[in-house]
């Protein structure tokens, strides 16, 4: 491979998997990497569980350090933004966040690793000081250390992170209060899924945490000290040691739509399958660009550290002359509060008909394993189809049981775009710790294909 200056912008999950493919592709080229934190490629998802105390020491955390990398002849400079990308001469300007010094560097290869960032609500006080939210290693530090000295938590928004941080309060025997705009928790999934969500939490609650939905916190109140109190739209007043903000993320493209990269209808930018934009020499990859969602063949913005993963690779091989790429996403995820396993993938059946899709579904709540084992849990599974070709489209699975592994198992099927009377052919692995005779999985696939409509 020809050597070239090689310059990655950001260094969580793509940006650091894109410094160290890039060296193995092109061992003979200068590569450095800029990012305006204070660590390099970490696990921010593992954040949740540092803070609950599964590990004390955050540096489990961190994937390769500085010196790691310098060792591959990697050049980290942490503590540096770049705040403007000048395509036309094929430089950055960085700025030093330790000195305020500004300087220019030069590239061949440019590739955008900028992530995204938590949104701030408008609530009033919202800057008062135990507000937080949760992206950085500094912000899980912070958490956890004001956790320890606390007796009660508000989290605002009941996503994956809200979700994920009430399990981590109640471990750390804190009281907790979760209030979420939106009617329902978990809202990515779809609302009947949502509901049953809800309604298993607030079983598995004892009083260790309140859900609020449909519940706007206008106010915090405090002093220098720190939040004390949350004040909501619906009359609500209580009083609180911290507030953790959970509102969602968006990308960071400001700089990259400065510079004229273009972005898609996602508002994150807009990439090609080698993870090209617009602009000749300048890749983008993980939270800040848009993906295909293969089952619809859409645009689709995930935000998921595997995605990022897979996504710094190709451009990494792609910026050093080689040819690969990315085929898009599933829209795979999973999560966990307490014993209550929440996962899905593919289309949800609110997604699939504003899509265009007729869907049809079935809900199952069967046993993950054989009933006179001990260790017996239900799952709920939610399959969708699409009426008039009978392609899977989608799946959603909760419960204390195996929920997870019946996603994965989904996945292919998505993957191939299989039929449900295809997928129903499926041969699935029994034995009484592991399934029932006949998978859940199976049983909801049986149910669903009854209900396609034959073609004529």
């Amino acid at each position: 491979m020809i050597a070239m200056k090689i310059v990655i912008i950001g260094g969580v999950a793509a940006g650091a998997k894109a410094a160290a493919k890039s060296r193995r592709e092109s061992p003979d080229s200068q590569i450095d990497l800029y990012t305006d934190d204070t660590h390099v490629s970490y696990s921010s998802c593992g954040l949740p569980y540092y803070i609950e105390g599964n590990f004390e020491d955050y540096r489990l955390l961190l994937v390769m350090s500085p010196e790691e990398f310098e060792e591959k002849n990697i050049h980290i400079h942490l503590r540096h933004r770049v705040v403007k990308i000048i395509p036309c001469s094929k430089q950055i300007l960085v700025q030093n966040l330790e000195n305020q010094k500004a300087f220019l560097v030069e590239y061949d290869k440019l590739i955008i690793a900028t992530g995204a960032r938590p949104i701030i609500p408008k609530i009033k006080n919202v800057n008062l000081p135990n507000v937080f939210t949760l992206r950085t290693i500094e912000d899980g530090i912070a958490i956890k250390e004001k956790a320890l000295k606390s007796k009660h938590a508000t989290i605002v928004g009941g996503g994956y992170i809200g979700i994920e941080l009430v399990e981590a309060f109640v471990r750390q025997n804190l009281s907790v209060t979760v209030c979420e705009y939106s009617p329902q928790i978990m809202n990515l999934f779809d609302e009947d899924m949502s509901k049953l969500i809800e309604s298993q939490l607030k079983t598995i609650s004892n009083g260790r945490f309140e859900l609020y939905t449909s519940e706007l916190v206008t106010e915090f109140s405090g002093d220098f000290n720190g939040v004390n109190g949350v004040k909501t739209g619906s009359g609500k007043e209580f009083a609180t040691d911290l507030v953790v903000l959970c509102a969602g993320v968006k990308p960071n493209v400001e700089i990259a739509k400065d510079a004229g990269i273009e972005l898609g209808i996602t508002g994150a930018i807009k990439v090609n399958e080698k993870m090209e934009t617009n602009i000749k020499d300048i890749y983008a990859c993980g939270d800040c660009v848009e993906s295909n969602l293969i089952v619809s063949d859409t645009k689709v913005w995930a935000p998921l550290g595997s995605n990022a993963n897979k996504q710094g690779r190709t451009a990494a091989i792609n910026a050093c002359g080689g040819n690969d790429s990315f085929g898009g996403v599933l829209g795979s995820a999973v999560t966990r509060c307490l014993n209550l396993t929440m996962s899905m993938t593919g289309l949800t059946e609110r997604k699939a008909r504003a899509l265009g899709y007729e869907p049809i579904s079935v809900i199952v709540t069967k046993n993950d394993k054989v009933g006179y084992m001990p260790d017996v849990n239900n799952i709920t599974l939610k399959l969708i189809a699409d009426s008039k070709t009978g392609q899977m489209l989608g799946a959603q699975a909760i419960g204390a049981g195996d929920a997870d592994k019946r996603i994965n198992a989904l996945t292919a099927a998505l993957l191939g775009k299989m039929s449900v009377t295809e997928f129903y052919k499926n041969d699935l692995t029994y034995a009484p710790p592991y399934s029932p005779t006949i998978d859940p999985l199976l049983n909801a696939a049986q149910i669903l294909a009854g209900k396609i409509t034959p073609k004529d």
